[in-house]
């Protein structure tokens, strides 16, 4: 099968920092389904990964985390699909990628794909879906349905893949005010799109931002990007007995800045489901279906911003380096081999 792949941590200006290879189509074994790929994403965490672990000249690295396909066979123990089914997933950061012409996932971390969406639309969606949901319902433990006074949430970040989405189930599922950050016009637009109450500037001082709405506090605070440049903003303006999320890795962070307001901080990362094996590991599985359920209802769209081509090196390479720059909206999909 055609794949993907890399052998040292390089710049995407590089030719070898991603190159095309082939390898032997994989053997579905316990809860795995073998998926046909049909179109994939590329995500923050590629670029990362990319940077920090290495493969070798028999075992190309293979990146790749969102996926939507076709299920061609599933193992013994495999029971929520069947062949012919079509499905979207974020996978495991420990197993080979979906950049790849066939993969192997576990069904417990797998949905039916939206019927009203292309491949290309719905491979924008798992990875982010489900940080968001994680962030704003497992983490925040923020409750679903529209009591009034539900408080404000701030997002920082939120023109990107993950803001584009937590924005409208924020929107569409709880009664919070919600504050999105972004710092250009084409942003804004597409912030205000998902379901922000209203637009501040990250460019500028986010708690002045904020209070000029004439809120004095955010109850809740979610962090996407950049954390380390607005922690003194975050510990500004959240709220006395507020809670704060972040998904980035800064450098450092005082926790102690958080006590004088007893504000609870809250880490928010995907994988850790699929990475320990935990009991509750299928919950991915049942958030997806309930995203693939919103979606074909009309309460929440795909945040595909960028159609990058067919899946090969070169146009992953170009992805990745769109990436990196930060300037990039929505979701950067690539489909087809």
């Amino acid at each position: 099968m055609k794949a993907v792949g890399y052998v040292k941590s390089l710049p995407p200006s590089d030719p070898k920092s991603l190159f095309d290879f082939e390898l032997p189509t994989p053997e579905p074994r316990g809860r795995d389904l073998l998926v046909a790929v049909h179109a994939v994403s590329v995500n923050p965490i590629d670029t990362k990964v990319r940077m920090r672990e290495q493969g070798t000249e028999a075992h190309p690295k293979i990146l790749g985390y969102d996926c939507a396909g076709v299920v061609l066979s599933t193992a013994p123990d495999a029971t929520l699909f069947n062949p012919g089914d079509e499905v979207f997933y974020a996978g495991s950061i420990l197993r080979p990628g979906t950049n790849s012409e066939f993969h192997l996932v576990d069904e417990r971390l797998v949905g039916h794909k939206p019927k009203s969406l292309s491949f290309a639309e719905a491979a924008a969606l798992p990875l982010t879906s489900l940080t968001a949901w994680e962030l704003l319902f497992d983490r925040l433990r923020i409750p679903l349905g529209k009591p009034q006074q539900a408080g404000t949430l701030l997002v920082i970040g939120a023109s990107g893949g993950v803001g584009s989405i937590l924005v409208q189930l924020a929107h569409r599922l709880t009664g919070l005010t919600i504050i999105g950050s972004a710092s250009r016009p084409e942003s804004h637009q597409w912030v205000r799109k998902a379901g922000a109450h209203h637009i501040v500037d990250h460019s500028k001082k986010l708690a002045d931002e904020v209070r000029k709405l004439g809120f004095p506090y955010a109850d809740f605070v979610i962090s996407l990007t950049h954390t380390d440049q607005h922690y003194d903003q975050i510990v500004d303006i959240i709220a006395p007995q507020g809670a704060f999320a972040l998904i980035d890795s800064p450098p450092s962070l005082d926790a102690n800045k958080l006590k004088p307001k007893s504000a609870s901080l809250h880490w928010e990362l995907m994988f850790v489901r699929s990475t320990f094996q935990t009991a509750d590991m299928i919950e991915q599985h049942r958030i997806l279906e309930q995203i693939s359920t919103l979606v074909d209802a009309g309460l929440i769209h795909s945040t595909l911003g960028t159609a990058a081509g067919h899946i090969n090196a070169k146009n992953l390479r170009k992805a990745h380096a769109a990436i990196e720059s930060n300037r990039s909206i929505g979701k950067i999909v690539l489909e087809g081999f």
